[in-house]
């Protein structure tokens, strides 16, 4: 072999290789063998997860998209989506990170929204939602497990016994056994307390079974609703009277809300007790006579002149007496 045909070989591997390297770099920076065209947007999460540049962006199960480039800003991760032209996003539209399968990659997930709202311009900012990924699940996964462990060892603590001494079923089965007389006992009185009920026997028994003592419940119950609704009406009648005696109608409303009537009443009132003052002091014929003794006196006086006059004139005749009285008087 010439050094010719030694350089042409080399050559080819050369060339062969160059193109593998393409094709690989190619298919790792979207899984084609051009650029694609379109737009890119900008999506921020608290994580990335297993997000890496080159995974899809679909919207409805259908690539519209590829992850450009991932970096870091302002305590966040971000994601660079290139999004195909023909592509418009909503601008309410929410992008989540998703995840291909149990142990494959992650991929950004697309809902409509509304295009109403009208679509995300190149450079926007799309909205996210934070979502659960297979590392969370499982953490979430152990310490569900530790609580139900947990439980486990209580119900066996709580029905089983290290000590020796027996767990619940075994107490409970020895209360039962040590108490089966008494327990015999119990229910043999219920069955006689139940046919007793039953025979029509003490007051429950003739409540159930004797339609006599119903019909006076009954009956007592009608009288009880009876008087309920005499005690409504009396209220309602009641609060008819106040309502009146508020409105200043009747002798008590008049007397209260009537301003003309109160003062008449205010001023009958002080006359009287303008009266009755007088008459305390002795003011006036009333009060005289009721406080000064003298008129008192001078009625006795006259009273025993007439009795003397009355008795002269038993002895003397009709016109002496007449004199003798008149004199005996005045």
């Amino acid at each position: 072999m010439n050094n010719a045909q030694m350089s042409a070989r080399v050559g080819l591997f050369f060339l062969i290789g160059v193109a593998l390297l393409w094709i690989t770099y190619e298919a790792l920076n979207g899984g084609s063998f051009r650029h694609q065209k379109g737009y890119t947007v900008t999506a921020s999460f608290a994580t990335l997860k297993e997000l890496k540049p080159g995974d899809d962006v679909r919207q409805a199960g259908v690539k519209i998209g590829t992850v450009a480039s991932t970096r870091l800003a302002d305590s966040r991760a971000e994601a660079v989506l290139l999004i195909e032209e023909k592509a418009r996003i909503a601008k309410n539209a929410t992008a989540t990170i998703a995840m291909a399968g149990m142990l494959g990659g992650g991929y950004i997930s697309l809902d409509f929204g509304s295009p109403a709202e009208g679509t995300v311009p190149a450079g926007g900012q799309l909205r996210t939602k934070e979502s659960a990924d297979i590392n969370t699940l499982m953490a979430d996964l152990g310490s569900l497990t530790g609580e139900i462990k947990g439980a486990i060892s209580g119900i066996s603590k709580v029905t089983g016994s290290s000590n020796g001494d027996g767990g619940l079923f075994q107490k409970l089965d020895k209360l039962v056994t040590d108490n089966g007389a008494n327990l015999t006992q119990t229910v043999d009185n219920l069955k006689t307390i139940t046919s007793e009920i039953r025979g029509g026997k003490g007051t429950i028994g003739k409540l159930i079974n004797e339609s006599t003592a119903h019909d006076e419940l009954i009956a007592a119950l009608a009288e009880i609703r009876a008087a309920a609704g005499e005690t409504r009406t009396f209220v309602v009648d009641t609060r008819g009277i106040v309502d009146q005696v508020k409105s200043g109608k009747g002798a008590i409303g008049t007397l209260l809300y009537d301003e003309a009537t109160a003062e008449n009443l205010r001023l009958t009132v002080s006359n009287f007790r303008d009266l009755s003052t007088k008459l305390n002091s002795g003011q006036g014929t009333i009060g005289k006579l009721l406080t000064d003794d003298t008129l008192y006196r001078d009625a006795q006086g006259v009273i025993r002149k007439a009795d003397r006059a009355l008795d002269s004139m038993g002895d003397q005749g009709p016109i002496s007496a007449v004199g003798i009285a008149a004199g005996a008087l005045f």
